[in-house]
């Protein structure tokens, strides 16, 4: 049986002979060198591809990602600024000096930074280097989105009612908000990310929703101004991969579901999208291709449309000019590898194969591995990875990722530590890959998503493809239950640190010629004794005591003031993992595990637990035995954006005292109780760690 990777070069090889014998032949400017203008993952990516077709690559890199991954697999790389990108990733004139230094013919931009940059684009056609993307003008003309409307309006493509102008009075907009009926969407023309965007459900939302999309668009973009549009109460996100070429061809493959986000953001996606016939799979590719068509796309481009979840009717919402962090999964079904077109078309070759040729088969998922804690509102964290081991990739499983073991997520940059990407031959045998691919990606010395990833995809719902862009907060309260850590998975814990400390003590032993000395193992244990070894860890909010005795032929294990139970248990070592299989009074449990002096951490096929052994600074309380002072502490890692307050002054509860900025996001930090300011920890501009204690409160008598 031929491989996947083997099914779709055999399928494809014939139909791109074709394709090139049927053109007529084009001027190719060749490209043996190419500058990838971006970091971590998809930078990795594109040098990937680069080698397999003969190309060298040279990186950039910021103070901050010295040692990074993509650094170390380039041929060539060179530093650029400090780690702020507005001072490296962002400096296009850094990036194309380097070009020209290093002979690159060509630059890949990825996706974030500078791959939407009217004038970065413009900046590579002036200085003579190739830019892997689409033309400034249908950078400019999709990058608005009252010009993008207007456009694909021309072109016959579906546009949700809305209001598009100039005149940004607030009269006239409460008039056209009138008009097109509520709910109803205000965003920023030049937004993105869910920046600048807002919802009014009724009239008397609607000027209050208006200036707070303003405020944060002008913070954002440097614009205020916003479009107006009807909101759809049940949509999906469902977007189509599209690709042009120089001589005004162009091709949709197929489709992606995006619809489940959290901030307006994605974190789970699948090609193609479940529930919809052949026939609108049809409509919505010939309508992305006519959208490229109107302005004159070149290259890689996805065209995003809002689906209505009840009736089907789609509708245009933007064009992003670039290679989408979702794209593996396109390439998954399609065997198609995205980067090797966008190199090719950017060389001035056709497209590789026509509409006809584009074969698709299977089904693919995309889950983004994020360094934030769901369970507080998906913030972002930083920190180290201490461990860190993924699934085996195959020709079924992609691990993109930009990180390795021991390296820093950094607070400068996205959290995204990584993308899981796994095909199937259909949706439901792709899902169940995916849930036990997520399982084996274990990761310490941070907080993930991987948990919330694999209880999202285990959810009814969202295994019957019943998705839509407010699936998380429609089921939340099944997403989100109250986590309790049973018994089972305290006295594995505590047997996993005892077994641990033995091994580790039996090592030293050998070590220093102790091996017949019974008392060189640094343990409470004896042989035949019935000395108890007593471990505490903080869970379920609480204390909690886990009392180990050894026996002749096990162990016994109590829980607090709970029974004894018999245990056996063998260490085993796969795939390079600790692994520890606990026979509990007859039932067997299978774990890797990963001890560090302050914690225990368990994975198995239902995620990760970790355990505190001791109470962490950041869960102590902030108040005084006499609730005198009340302290403001980090909730994340991230930098001192603002402070608003001196020592000494007077603060109310819910005012403003600090900003920390960590990965895209803003946190404000707001006085709970009425006081005087007792202390300020740090300045702007410094880094801080989570729990870190900022500004210190001196509450007032009332």
């Amino acid at each position: 049986m031929l491989s996947r990777a083997k099914l779709f070069t055999k399928l494809n090889h014939h139909a791109f002979m074709r394709s090139f014998t049927v053109k007529t032949k084009p001027e190719i400017k060749p490209i043996n060198k190419v500058l990838i203008a971006n970091r971590g993952e998809i930078a990795v990516r594109v040098i990937k591809t680069c080698k397999k077709l003969g190309i060298r690559t040279v990186a950039v890199f910021s103070d901050a990602d010295a040692k990074s991954l993509h650094v170390s697999m380039a041929d060539e790389a060179y530093h650029i600024g400090p780690a702020l990108s507005s001072k490296s990733y962002l400096r296009g004139d850094k990036i194309i000096d380097v070009a020209h230094l290093t002979g690159a013919q060509a630059i890949h931009p990825g996706y974030g930074f500078l791959s939407e940059s009217v004038e970065f684009s413009a900046l590579c056609e002036k200085t003579g280097v190739i830019f892997i993307g689409p033309p400034e003008s249908a950078i400019r003309d999709m990058g608005i989105k009252s010009t993008s409307k207007h456009i694909m309006t021309s072109a016959g493509v579906p546009c949700i009612m809305g209001y598009h102008g100039e005149n940004q009075s607030d009269d006239f907009l409460v008039k056209e908000a009138e008009k097109i009926g509520y709910p109803l969407m205000i965003k920023a023309v030049r937004g993105g990310g869910g920046k600048g965007m807002r919802i009014a459900n009724t009239p008397e939302e609607f000027l209050p929703q208006l200036q707070s999309a303003r405020t944060e668009s002008e913070k954002a973009f440097g614009d205020s101004t916003m479009l107006l549009e009807k909101y759809v109460r049940s949509p999906r996100h469902v977007e189509v991969q599209v690709f042009a070429d120089k001589y005004g061809d162009a091709v949709y493959l197929w489709e992606r579901d995006c619809s489940v986000q959290r901030r307006h953001q994605k974190i789970i996606e699948e090609a193609p999208a479940p529930g919809i016939s052949e026939e609108l799979r049809r409509k919505l590719g010939e309508a992305a291709v006519r959208a490229a068509k109107a302005v004159n796309y070149v290259g890689a481009g996805t065209v995003e449309f809002i689906l209505d979840k009840e009736d089907l009717s789609f509708h245009f919402m933007e064009m992003n000019t670039r290679l989408q962090v979702e794209h593996p999964i396109t390439e998954m079904i399609t065997g198609i590898d995205l980067v090797d077109w966008q190199i090719r078309i950017a060389s001035g070759e056709p497209l590789p194969l026509t509409q006809e040729q584009i074969i698709r088969k299977g089904h693919a998922f995309e889950a983004r591995i994020y360094a934030e804690d769901p369970a507080n509102n998906f913030l972002p964290g930083a920190g180290p990875l201490n461990h860190l081991t993924t699934p085996e990739p195959s020709d079924f499983v992609r691990v993109e990722t930009g990180v390795r073991e021991n390296d820093d997520v950094t607070v400068h940059y996205d959290p995204m530590i990584a993308k899981l990407v796994v095909w199937g031959e259909d949706r439901s045998s792709a899902l169940n890959s995916l849930i036990s691919r997520l399982s084996e990606y274990h990761i310490t010395g941070l907080e993930t998503n991987v948990n919330f990833l694999m209880d999202l995809a285990r959810h009814e719902y969202f295994q019957k493809g019943d998705v839509h862009t407010g699936f998380i907060n429609q089921h939340f309260d099944t997403l989100f239950p109250q986590k309790v850590i049973k018994n089972e998975i305290l006295a594995q814990a505590a047997l996993g640190l005892i077994i641990n400390e033995n091994n580790s003590a039996l090592i030293n032993s050998l070590r220093e010629g102790k091996l017949n000395d019974p008392f060189a193992i640094n343990s409470d244990f004896r042989i035949n004794s019935t000395h108890v070894r007593t471990v505490k860890f903080f869970a379920n909010e609480k204390e909690q005591q886990v009392s180990v005795m050894q026996i002749q032929d096990g162990y016994k294990v109590k829980v607090n003031d709970g029974e004894w139970k018999n245990v056996q248990v063998t260490k085993v070592k796969e795939e390079g993992r600790f692994t520890l299989k606990v026979n509990m009074e007859g039932v067997v449990y299978k774990y890797s595990i990963v001890i560090t002096p302050e914690s225990v951490t368990l994975f198995n096929e239902s995620g990760k637990t970790e355990l505190q052994i001791k109470q962490p600074k950041f869960l102590e309380t902030t108040s005084g035995s006499d609730g005198s002072k009340a302290s403001l502490s980090a909730p994340m890692p991230g930098i001192i954006d603002k402070i608003f307050v001196n020592v000494g002054d007077e603060v109310k509860p819910g005012q403003s005292v600090a900003v920390i900025i960590a990965m895209k996001m803003e946190y404000v930090l707001k006085a709970a109780v009425s006081g005087k300011v007792k202390s300020i920890a740090g300045k702007i501009g410094d880094n801080i760690g989570k729990g870190v204690t900022i500004v210190e409160i001196e509450a007032t008598e009332e």
